[in-house]
């Protein structure tokens, strides 16, 4: 088990750590308008130590034993998922979590992110580098994913929906897809897209009337603010036009640690967990949210290193995998605070206050660090 330690990233190990240090204290500075939320802070100790310890685990923990179970893992994936129908609870209008007593909660859809890489890898590395079939590889694989994506999507839960499908381009890439395929993906996503806007502008009364009624009208309201603000309602508006005021006031080096005057719920919902970033950039400025994306930067850097690295395949495919994950999420919750992307549920990962996330995220990075100390041994056999 020693030896083992001594082959892991110290790199991401110190990486991670500046991200505890650093949560920690902008969760303190978030919650310290309201009172009710006091203590998150040493929450978020508590997750990261927790956290620490599954990471430690998983790393020596050779990944290719949990390759072989891929399938009974995906089953049980969607168990978790469709059992929140009868046994979930409701919070944010999304009927995507399971309440324990004690105030502990757990989202499945967040575990089944890792489920979901851990099983297209297995089918990708089939081809064993070979161009995918279009009939025979691109089309189960995008089955695979498509399934989670729609009981997740139906729950509401549009960000981590959203995600499975750039988890699937991200290993479908890399896992060598022809150009051609690539054109009719890209032509299916661009015309999607623009039938969406067109249907927004074009149906508005009617989209919002039938969602009214079917209890999804925070669909239609976060669609519609991104999409056509001009028409959206100053409360539809309410979050993002204040998260866009907070993040410029912060100008260069920001208003100060714990200064923050727009972090209070009443302006700006969540910003201890989804909005977290609001406070970065109204506290520590421009060169403080640059910061920060270094140290992602340097974190993707470091996973990559480890998968150009691989001898196995599987293993380049799981971490391109995460790697996806985590750019889309740091993009998408960075972008949705400045105006650049719709406002979804997704967290900043390893900064957002929340324990499922940040177990998933430290298991994630876990499996990055065992496939780096297994290769050695993989090239032996």
């Amino acid at each position: 088990m020693l030896n083992k330690l001594k082959k892991l990233d110290l790199g991401i190990i110190t990486l991670l750590v500046i991200f505890m240090v650093f949560s920690t204290l902008i969760v303190r500075s978030a919650i310290a308008p309201d009172p009710k939320f006091q203590g998150y802070d040493t929450r978020t100790i508590i997750f990261y130590v927790i956290g620490f310890i599954v990471l430690f685990a998983v790393s020596i923990f050779d990944y290719r034993i949990l390759l072989r179970k891929h399938w009974y893992l995906y089953g049980l994936g969607l168990l978790s998922l469709l059992l929140l129908y009868p046994f979930g609870s409701e919070i944010n209008g999304a009927k995507s979590w399971y309440a324990f007593p004690g105030g502990l909660q757990f989202q499945p859809a967040e575990m089944v992110k890792i489920v979901l890489i851990l099983t297209m890898a297995h089918m990708l590395s089939k081809r064993d580098g070979d161009p995918l079939r279009f009939r025979s590889d691109l089309i189960p694989t995008a089955f695979i994913a498509l399934v989670p994506f729609l009981i997740v999507l139906v729950q509401p839960d549009l960000g981590n929906a959203i995600i499975y499908l750039i988890i699937l381009v991200g290993m479908l890439w890399i896992g060598n897809t022809k150009y051609t395929h690539v054109l009719i993906g890209l032509t299916t996503i661009v015309g999607g897209l623009i039938l969406v806007v067109v249907m927004f502008t074009t149906f508005n009364t009617q989209i919002h009337d039938y969602l009214e009624s079917h209890s999804k009208l925070h669909w239609y309201q976060r669609i519609n603010t991104f999409i056509d603000p001009a028409q959206a309602s100053d409360d539809d508006k309410h979050q993002s036009s204040y998260a866009l005021i907070a993040v410029g006031s912060g100008g260069l080096l920001g208003d100060g640690y714990m200064n923050g005057q727009l972090k209070n719920n009443k302006f700006v919902p969540y910003p201890y967990s989804d909005s977290i970033f609001v406070v970065i950039g109204e506290e520590f400025g421009f060169i403080g949210a640059s910061v920060l994306l270094l140290l992602y930067f340097l974190l993707i850097y470091r996973m990559i290193l480890i998968a150009l690295q691989c001898y196995d395949r599987r293993g380049s495919y799981i971490i391109i995998g995460i790697v996806s994950m985590f750019v889309f999420q740091i993009f998408e919750n960075v972008g949705m605070m400045i105006g650049l992307m719709p406002i979804t549920g997704i967290t900043l990962p390893f900064i957002s206050y929340g324990g499922t996330s940040l177990l998933l995220n430290m298991f994630s990075i876990g499996l990055v660090l065992s496939i780096k100390i297994y290769q050695e041994k993989y090239e032996l056999e």
